[in-house]
C-alpha cells in the first residue's frame, strides 16, 4: 500500500493571508452600525468558526447598504468557515462572490486569494489541471496585494502542491528546495511560508520511502512551535497530518509501537483535523488496535468512523438545500425590491395629481388619465415579468428531465457496448461529464452502485455470488479494476481521495483470498471475472 497522499484544508494555507489583510482594516471602518460585526468575525474566524457565522448572520442584507466597501472581505470569511465545515459547493460559491466584490472594491488582496482558492477548488474537484485562468489572475492580484509583501510566495508554495498531489514529488521537493533559505530568512516577520515548505518536504520523503529526511524536516517542523509569527492553527493542522503520514508508514512496516507513537501525536490534534484526515485517523487507529488483538477499541474507532460519515453526508446534504435556498431568497429579494420601487412611483405620482389637482383645475383629468395609465402600465409588466419567470422555469424543468433521460440512455448504451476499451472510454467521459456539468445527479436519483449495475449486470451479479462479504463500495472499485481505470481516475469517479481507494483496495485483497505471492489483484479479477465482460481482455 502507498503512503499517505498530503491533504490538509485550504483554511491552512489561506488563513494565514486572509488574517494578515483584515488586521489594517479591521478596525479601519468600524464607524457603520455593522462593520461591527465583520470585524468580530475576523477576530473569531481561527477559534470558533460557529461564532463567526452568528456574526456574520447579524448583519442584515443587502450587504450593498450595510457594509459596503468590504463584501469582499464578508464573503472571504465565508469561504473560510465552509471550508473548514467540508461544505465545498458553498465554499466555491462564496469564493466567486468574494472575488466579484473584491474586484469591484479595488481590494487585490483577497482577489488574488479567491482566485487561487477557485484555481485549487478546480485542480482538485473537477481534476481540470490544463485550466490555468484563475491561476494567472491569482499571480496578477497578489503581486498587487500591497497589505502584504509575501503574498505572492502563495503561488509557487501551491504550485509544489499540486506536483505532490499528481505524484511527482521530487518535482515537489525541486521547487521548495531551491527556495527553503529564502523562506528562513524570513520566517521571523512571516514564519508561515517556512512551516509549508518543511512539512510538504517532509511528507514527500515519505512519499519516496526516504525516512531519514522526512524526520530531518520533521525536526524543523517542531522547532516552529514557538514561532510568535504562526498561528496555532495552522501550526496545529500541519502537524496533525504529518503525525498521521508518519503513523501509516510505520504501519505498513508492521512496526506497531511506533504506529501508535505518532497515532497519540496526532490524537492531541485532532480538533485541529480537515475532513480526510480525520477518516484517516479513525481508519488507521482501528486497523492497528485490530492488529494487536484490542477488538474493542477497533470497533470504538470503527464507531467513530460511521458516525463521522453520517454526519458528514447530512452537513452536505444540508449543505445543497442551503444553497437552493439562497437562490431562492436571492430571487425573492429582487422581486421585493421591484415591489417597493413600483410603490415609491404610485406614492409620488398621486402626490403629483394632488398638487396638480390644486394649483390647475384644468389638468385634473389630464393628471388622473396619466396615473391610470401607469397603474395599466405597471400591472403590464408585473403580468409579463411573471409570464417569462414561468416559461424560464419550464424549459429549466425540460431541460433537466431530458438531460437524466439522455444519461440514462448513455448508460444503458455504454452497457451494449462490445469493445472493452470503448466502453472504458465512455464510461470515463460519462463521469467527466457529471462531474463538471450535474454533481448533484447521483446524490438526488439513484445510488451509485444502482446507476453503474446497468452497465455490465453479469459481473454484479457473479462477484456478489463470489464474495458476498465486499460491500457496495468495494465492489464498485472491483469493477473499475477489471476494466482498466487507475487509482486516480477511481478516485476522480467516487469523490474521494487517492490514499482512499489505494487503502480500499488493500482491504479488497484481504477480504478476498487469493494467492498474493503470485498474482495480483487486477490479475486475479481478470481470471475470475474474464467470461463477464462483452470483449475478451486478450482481445484488447
Amino acid at each position: 500500500m502507498a503512503a499517505p497522499k498530503n491533504n490538509f484544508s485550504l483554511k491552512i494555507v489561506r488563513v494565514l493571508l486572509f488574517l494578515s489583510l483584515v488586521s489594517s482594516s479591521c478596525y479601519g471602518q468600524g464607524e457603520g452600525d455593522y462593520y461591527r460585526f465583520l470585524d468580530s468575525a475576523n477576530v473569531t474566524v481561527d477559534i470558533n468558526s460557529q461564532k463567526t457565522l452568528q456574526f456574520l448572520d447579524s448583519i442584515p442584507k443587502p450587504l450593498e447598504e450595510n457594509i459596503k466597501g468590504r463584501i469582499a472581505e464578508y464573503y472571504s470569511v465565508k469561504a473560510l468557515i465552509h471550508d473548514e465545515h467540508n461544505e465545498y459547493t458553498k465554499f466555491q460559491q462564496s469564493n466567486i462572490l468574494a472575488l466579484k466584490y473584491a474586484v469591484e472594491e479595488d481590494n487585490y488582496c483577497i482577489a488574488g486569494q479567491a482566485s487561487l482558492d477557485l484555481h485549487t477548488d478546480k485542480y482538485l474537484i473537477a481534476a481540470d489541471t490544463a485550466d490555468t485562468k484563475y491561476l494567472d489572475k491569482a499571480k496578477m492580484y497578489l503581486e498587487k496585494c500591497e497589505e502584504d509583501k509575501y503574498a505572492v510566495l502563495q503561488i509557487e508554495t501551491m504550485q509544489s502542491y499540486y506536483k505532490s498531489l499528481d505524484g511527482k514529488f521530487k518535482e515537489s521537493n525541486a521547487i521548495l528546495l531551491n527556495r527553503l533559505n529564502y523562506y528562513r530568512s524570513i520566517k521571523d516577520e512571516v514564519g508561515y511560508y517556512y512551516m509549508f515548505a518543511n512539512y510538504m518536504l517532509a511528507s514527500n520523503y515519505l512519499q519516496l520511502k526516504n525516512l531519514q529526511e522526512a524526520h530531518k524536516y520533521l525536526k524543523r517542523l517542531k522547532k516552529l512551535k514557538n514561532n510568535k509569527t504562526i498561528l496555532l492553527y495552522n501550526y496545529k493542522s500541519f502537524m496533525a497530518s504529518i503525525d498521521l503520514f508518519f503513523a501509516e508508514i510505520y504501519f505498513e512496516k508492521t512496526q506497531i509501537d511506533s504506529t501508535f507513537y505518532y497515532l497519540t501525536n496526532a490524537s492531541k490534534n485532532t480538533k485541529y483535523m480537515v475532513g480526510d484526515a480525520l477518516q484517516d485517523y479513525y481508519e488507521l487507529s482501528a486497523r492497528a488496535h485490530k492488529h494487536s488483538n484490542n477488538i474493542e477499541m477497533s470497533k470504538a474507532y470503527i464507531d467513530s468512523l460511521v458516525m463521522y460519515g453520517n454526519n458528514l453526508f447530512v452537513d452536505n446534504l444540508g449543505a445543497s438545500f442551503d444553497v437552493n435556498n439562497d437562490l431562492l431568497n436571492a430571487e425573492s429579494e429582487l422581486i421585493e425590491q421591484k415591489n417597493q420601487k413600483a410603490s415609491i412611483l404610485k406614492i409620488v405620482f398621486w402626490l403629483l395629481g394632488f398638487i396638480v389637482l390644486v394649483s390647475l383645475i384644468y389638468y385634473f383629468f389630464y393628471v388622473k388619465q396619466r396615473v391610470h395609465l401607469k397603474k395599466v402600465e405597471d400591472k403590464t409588466k408585473g403580468l409579463s415579468y411573471l409570464k417569462s419567470n414561468n416559461e424560464q422555469l419550464t424549459v429549466k424543468v425540460h431541460g433537466l428531465e431530458a438531460y437524466i433521460k439522455n444519461l440514462k440512455k448513455e448508460v444503458k448504451d455504454i452497457a451494449t457496448t462490445k469493445c472493452l476499451e470503448e466502453q472504458k472510454s465512455r464510461i470515463k467521459e460519462l463521469y467527466t461529464n457529471l462531474h463538471i456539468n450535474s454533481s448533484t445527479i447521483l446524490d438526488k436519483s439513484e445510488s451509485h452502485l444502482e446507476l453503474i449495475n446497468e452497465l455490465n449486470i453479469d459481473f454484479f451479479r457473479k462477484i456478489d455470488e463470489t464474495y458476498p462479504q465486499l460491500n457496495k463500495s468495494e465492489v464498485i472499485i472491483c469493477y473499475y479494476i477489471l476494466i482498466g481505470f487507475n487509482n486516480k481516475e477511481i478516485s476522480v469517479f467516487l469523490n474521494t481521495s487517492i490514499r482512499s481507494v489505494e487503502s480500499k483496495r488493500y482491504r479488497i485483497s484481504k477480504k478476498i483470498n487469493f494467492d498474493k505471492e503470485r498474482t495480483t489483484l487486477v490479475e486475479h479479477l481478470h481470471k475470475t471475472f474474464k467470461d463477464t465482460l462483452h470483449s475478451t481482455i486478450h482481445d484488447n
